[in-house]
């Protein structure tokens, strides 16, 4: 797998004696150089899932590190198995999105590849991650360093699987979209290599080890079963980086160019983008949009083909179905789970795309939606969660704020 056992002796003539193990001490030479956590994320927040980012140790020292870490007390439930209810072309597109994290992620192990399919279903049906397979493994992949599975944005997609290989992590991929679940890892969203550490791993519960990769899962009510109950969805994203292994993509990828390409040449056409775009009642400048989560980076090529050439247009995206405002009023609920907006008046010389950067981070100036609270319910049945905000929790770090128009305010 990529970079991110007690025993009883016994014999027929001395009685079994169990042998307690315990994590060694962390030299303070090494301890002193790990920056801990900021402050434990409450119930009624969603974690913030950031870019990864490592601690300043060498592979010797990162191993004595991950070795002190004792794995976490208490139940470890396995998760529970997932049922993906697409039709066959979003199947596909899911498997190969699922195959392709399994494959490059733990290469042909099936162990290993059965751990990485567990923690991507795991985030799937966790509120802080993608709604969709693809849209969990690519994560990021807009970003040069940063992506959540490194694979999408270190080159490593021009290296290709062996026919063989790669329908072994086909079939991998199916059995655990049909149910299969690698119980080991429970409900982990992390993992990392044992030779490195990432900022987050003293903030989580380890939970299992396979081979050289230590799996972890949040602390408090984030990383109980009740937190893995989010609805997911379906429309499983093209995505082009896979193009050369799977004919799915492939063919995805060339009918959404060519779509794009001509509503680009039909001005005033946005029925043919491809996505499902709708005019505002009363606005017929205006379109409201269900985006696809794995690409945006082409979010502001498909608002311009909606507008064609319109001297103003407002045209504002969701990837999130349930979110699309039916008319022009729109709850804060909407309002903030909006993952792009472009504007454009040719009058005023004005043409402004941002996107939701908590959704897709951004690194440059003025492409943030500015941030808008939103009063969220505490879950049922979640404890209170105590203890000294200095010592666990998971690390969170603020984001450069851009300040949008009113027609584009949202949480970043």
């Amino acid at each position: 797998m990529r970079a991110v056992l007690g025993g009883i002796a016994a014999s027929a003539l001395v009685v079994p004696a169990l042998v307690a193990r315990r994590a060694p001490d962390v030299p303070r030479a090494i301890a002193a150089k790990v920056k801990r956590p900021q402050r434990v994320v409450a119930a009624t927040e969603v974690p913030t899932v950031e870019p990864v980012e490592l601690q300043d140790l060498t592979p010797e020292d990162a191993r004595v590190y991950n070795a002190a870490i004792p794995f976490v007390r208490g139940p470890r439930p396995a998760a529970r198995p997932f049922l993906f209810a697409g039709d066959d072309t979003q199947r596909a597109r899911a498997t190969d999105c699922l195959a392709a994290a399994a494959w490059y992620e733990a290469g042909d192990d099936p162990v290993g590849q059965q751990a990485v399919a567990q923690v991507v279903l795991n985030r799937l049906r966790h509120p802080a991650f993608p709604k969709t397979v693809c849209g969990v493994v690519f994560q990021g992949q807009e970003r040069a360093t940063g992506c959540q599975f490194t694979f999408t944005c270190d080159g490593a997609l021009a290296r290709h699987p062996s026919e063989p290989a790669w329908e072994r992590a086909r079939q991998v991929a199916t059995k655990a979209l049909n149910g299969a679940v690698f119980g080991k890892v429970g409900y982990a969203t992390h993992y990392h290599t044992d030779w490195v550490v990432p900022y987050w791993s003293a903030s989580l519960d380890k939970l299992a080890e396979v081979h050289t990769h230590l799996f972890f899962r949040w602390t408090g009510w984030w990383g109980t079963p009740a937190a893995f109950r989010r609805s997911v969805s379906s429309d499983e994203p093209v995505i082009a980086g896979l193009a050369d292994i799977s004919p799915v993509h492939r063919l995805g990828g060339a009918l959404a160019e060519a779509a794009v390409a001509i509503a680009a040449a039909t001005p005033g056409t946005a029925s043919v983008v491809p996505v499902a775009t709708s005019t505002v009642p009363g606005e017929p400048d205006s379109f409201t949009a269900l985006l696809p989560e794995g690409a945006p980076e082409n979010y502001p090529a498909l608002a311009k083909a909606a507008c064609g050439t319109r001297a103003k247009c407002k045209f504002l995206g969701w990837t999130d179905r349930t979110m699309l405002p039916a008319g022009t009023a729109m709850t804060p609920g909407q309002m903030a789970s909006m993952s792009f907006s472009y504007l454009h008046d040719q009058g005023a010389g004005l043409e402004r795309e941002l996107w939701n950067c908590r959704e897709f981070p951004r690194t440059g100036p003025g492409l943030c939606m500015r941030r808008q609270v939103v009063p969220v319910a505490t879950p049922t049945g979640a404890p209170v969660l105590r203890g000294p905000s200095a010592l666990d929790g998971v690390r969170r770090r603020e984001e450069p704020v851009a300040t949008p128009t009113p027609d584009a305010t949202k949480v970043s």
